[in-house]
């Protein structure tokens, strides 16, 4: 709260705000607005330096006389609220109620029900022949709530409703809002709290980006984002709150339900949420508006002349608000009314008069002004501040309770109190059995409510992804990346940036290429590409950059292709999904190619990566510098070792740690054919090293294994007494061949070489093997694709790669013969590439001596041999292992 000073001189602070009363009536809110700026910066011209205060009053922004009225038919929008409230209310009961007892949420769309339905009966567009549709991120926690208003509309069954949270066997609804689960229904996965915010804000710069690039659908669309004040706590709710306001995305409304409740207790129990929000979104340059009182406050506020009821409203703290709605009118009477001004103040009112003034965001008038004002305002995202009551209309059951988050289970004089108060028609016993309403199809309040959908183009939410497949381009449109590169070395990373660059060049597919860096371009050696794509800006470029006169200058433009997202892997992410699902929510199907320093991909990002998984994103994921021993000098924090492993954790992610230019290529161009041509929903993740080395051409006949995750690279003499059988993927892989080379010149024994490019799909292959020959014991035996290609070789099995032993571990119970794992387990370390895979124990030598001790266990060569490539080799015994702390 800002510091009160006393007023040492009445009269002048009157005049003052007598004049600014007349310029109010006169000229109005926008020149009174003008002339208080006006003053503030002369003000501080001439050094009166107090900061200003990031908040305003603790009452409404839009003041009653200047609301727009809402519209439409207020006693049928009741109705339609009321049985929406009942018939969610009744589907979580009910499941709760059966042996399952499957969980749910109540009170968080109570308290939430005038949000949604103001916004579906007047404001919301589906997609239609004239307008692309509004895009709503519905909080995850009130999806009783749409399912309840999808049955009214006919869109979802009482078969459905009875199978709440039941989707094992079919036709059941989704706990939260799941595009994988319902894929027709859920746009957004926003349940898993901070990652709505961050999601829709990116969504909202990517419309502008579709936009200025050509792609653009009809109508002034918009994002709309609903959270609760406790989520606001989440990093990502408020960590890019500032690029909107700086890019000015007035096609972002973001609304807060403000119930002052999070999951165990109050927000802000000592402090006020409203405001501090208010001051974080207005410094961030946010259009900020606060709907905090219903509409009987307002008579209270006109006759306030000393303003001692707003400086009341302004002094009470959270947790006490929550209490007075715990309580009753008698109770709020004698604790907030708590001086004889104003008591008098609400003398004439009964308790229950007091008890019925509302919170402004349970008044759907309130509401729908914040709203209009909302879709208006231009130039700035806008944000609305909404006070509710968690629990709303729920009696002692849950209104504005500690508790109310957790309350599943109403007991039969609950169900009746609920039906009452919403005034539902049903009988006793209907009520106690939670039957679910219906109205007839003809009830007026049913066909004014499709009427209002049908006005606005149809029902939300709703997913239509767009049946568009692509022409991508052929394998032989990447040649130079099958070829030997002779004597040339280079990266991986190299080999795929060669690779994008021929994606943006192919005239059917190359403007639907979306290139995502953080803020790492040259680090992968993209920096060629901000010239000939340049990189998006709204504005364009505004400046010369430092390096223009360079034939690789950095370039902004309006029409750029690059999104480039500074120090920010969350924001590129978020960017990454937006154009990874844009088929589905945009009508056009964009190409997203996400690169970025593997460590700080599905490690800091995982989550968001889980949720593209449910949003069946199409796209690339490009780990650079992958692997714990490629890269040199950056240490502990910068060395990946798991990243394969966190990618396994998603089912639709597919994944590969390719060694060679020809890999990716084979790999990029069938996963463009499944994603964008077989129009699968699956995603990709590459990981690409920066070391650079020769590359082969590739072996004939090498594709299939290439894509099923491992393929021969070099056969070894199969008339050799002695043979072992080395596997190795990514950049570990050249120390696999090596290893095979010391092993033949220093012991005469022969290895086959195999090139492990997604030991992930290797592993999946393995399990549906397992479980087609569980479910069909008398059928023909599946085989494992890995037992397959190792059933008829000799010698034992090394596996080594620059990622923990587990990751090679996956296919153990796959590979016939005896197998042994290499891997860099323990923290990264800052040395050379060859003293990290020393250190690690994954370098030539350690796989030579792991072949030869496999082959001592065996009874095939003395063990003495061992010891004589210890010696050989300088390997140290005695040294602490890589991973002990």
């Amino acid at each position: 709260m800002a510091e009160q000073h006393h007023d040492l001189d009445p009269q002048e602070t009157r005049e003052w705000l007598e004049a600014l009363d007349g310029v109010l009536e006169q000229e109005g809110a926008e020149r009174a607005h003008f002339l208080v700026e006006q003053l503030i910066d002369h003000a501080r011209k001439d050094g009166v330096n107090i900061p200003y205060t990031a908040t305003t009053a603790y009452i409404n922004t839009i003041p009653a006389h200047l609301e727009a009225k809402s519209p439409g038919n207020h006693n049928y929008e009741e109705r339609i609220r009321s049985y929406t409230r009942w018939n969610a209310a009744a589907m979580v009961v009910k499941a709760n109620r059966s042996d399952a007892e499957p969980g749910g949420h109540i009170t968080s769309f109570a308290s939430a029900a005038a949000l949604y339905d103001v916004g579906w009966n007047h404001f919301w567009h589906a997609p239609s022949d004239n307008h692309g549709g509004d895009l709503v991120y519905f909080q995850g926690h009130s999806a009783p709530g749409m399912y309840a208003r999808a049955y009214l509309e006919g869109r979802i069954t009482e078969e459905q409703l009875n199978k709440f949270r039941r989707e094992v066997d079919g036709g059941g609804l989704s706990s939260y809002p799941h595009p994988w689960l319902m894929p027709n229904f859920w746009q957004f996965p926003t349940v898993s709290m901070g990652l709505g915010p961050i999601m829709a804000i990116y969504q909202a710069r990517f419309m502008k980006y579709l936009h200025d690039r050509g792609f653009t659908q009809k109508g002034d669309r918009k994002v709309w984002a609903f959270m609760g004040d406790g989520e606001m706590d989440e990093p990502e709710s408020l960590g890019a709150i500032s690029l909107a306001g700086r890019e000015k995305l007035d096609n972002l409304v973001f609304v807060i339900n403000c119930n002052l409740q999070r999951l165990d207790g109050p927000v802000r129990g000592n402090g006020k949420i409203i405001q501090e929000l208010e001051g974080d979104f207005r410094g961030s340059g946010w259009n900020v508006i606060k709907v905090i009182w219903g509409s009987g406050w307002d008579a209270l506020l006109a006759r306030d002349k000393k303003g001692l009821l707003q400086k009341r409203m302004a002094e009470v703290v959270d947790g006490e608000y929550q209490t007075y709605k715990s309580k009753d009118g008698a109770y709020v009477r004698e604790h907030f009314f708590n001086s004889p001004e104003l008591k008098e103040l609400v003398s004439n009112m009964s308790d229950d008069d007091i008890w019925r003034l509302t919170r402004g965001g349970n008044d759907p008038h309130k509401v729908y002004a914040g709203y209009k004002a909302a879709v208006e305002h231009k130039g700035a995202p806008t944000l609305l501040l909404v006070k509710t009551v968690k629990g709303y209309g729920m009696g002692s059951a849950g209104e504005s309770q500690n508790v109310a988050h957790q309350t599943k289970k109403l007991s039969d004089d609950d169900m009746l109190h609920l039906r009452d108060r919403f005034k539902i028609p049903l009988t006793d016993e209907e009520a106690k059995a939670c039957k679910f309403y219906l109205p007839p199809a003809d009830a007026p309040e049913m066909q004014y409510m499709h009427a209002q959908r049908a006005a606005l183009g149809g029902y939300l939410p709703s997913r239509n992804p767009v049946n568009e497949p692509l022409q991508v381009p052929a394998l032989d449109a990447f040649k130079a990346q099958l070829e030997s590169t002779g004597e040339r070395e280079m990266s991986t990373t190299m080999a795929f940036v060669r690779i994008m660059n021929t994606l943006v060049k192919d005239k059917n597919i190359g403007k639907r290429v979306v290139p995502i860096v953080p803020d790492e371009s040259r680090t992968f050696g993209m920096e060629g590409m901000f010239r000939q794509l340049g990189i998006w800006s709204h504005v364009g470029q505004l400046y010369a950059p430092q390096d223009a006169d360079q034939l690789m200058f950095y370039k902004e433009s309006t029409d750029g292709q690059i999104l480039q997202e500074g120090i920010n892997e969350a924001g590129a992410m978020a960017d990454w999904i937006a154009a990874a699902t844009s088929y589905a929510n945009h009508g056009v199907t964009m190409i997203p190619i996400y690169i970025y320093y593997s460590m700080f991909g599905f490690q800091r990002i995982g989550d968001l990566a889980w949720a593209a998984g449910d949003l069946r994103a199409r796209g690339f994921l490009v780990g650079g510098t992958a692997g714990r021993t490629t890269l040199n000098g950056e240490g502990l924090q910068h060395q990946d070792g798991h990243g394969h492993l966190f990618a396994e954790f998603i089912p639709n992610c597919v994944s590969y740690d390719p060694t060679f230019a020809y890999e990716l290529a084979v790999i990029v161009q069938h996963g463009m054919k499944r994603m964008y041509q077989d129009q699968e929903n699956i995603y990709y993740y590459l990981s690409v090293m920066n070391e650079n080395y020769t590359h082969p051409a590739m072996p004939a006949g090498a594709e299939e294994g290439i894509i099923k995750g491992m393929y021969l690279f070099r056969e070894g003499d199969a008339k050799a007494k002695l043979k072992v059988q080395l596997l190795g993927s990514g950049t570990i892989f050249r120390e696999v061949i090596a290893a095979a080379d010391l092993l033949k010149a220093d012991f005469d024994i022969d290895a086959d070489i195999w090139s492990a490019t997604s030991l992930n799909e290797l592993k999946r292959d393995g399990m549906a093997a397992e479980r087609y020959n569980l479910l069909h014991p008398t059928g023909e035996q599946q085989v494992p694709y890995v037992t397959q290609l190792l059933k008829d070789r000799q010698g034992p099995v090394i596996a080594a790669t620059d990622y923990k032993r587990v990751f090679a571990d996956q296919i153990r119970e796959y590979v016939p013969q005896r197998m042994v794992t290499l891997g860099t387990d323990g923290f990264g370390r800052s040395d050379s590439r060859q003293a990290l895979r020393k250190f690690f124990e994954v370098d030539r030598y350690h796989v030579a001596l792991a072949a030869l001790k496999a082959l001592a266990d065996e009874g095939k060569i003395e063990r003495t041999k061992v010891a004589e490539a210890i010696a050989k080799y300088g390997i140290e015994t005695d040294r602490p292992a890589p991973w002990t702390v």
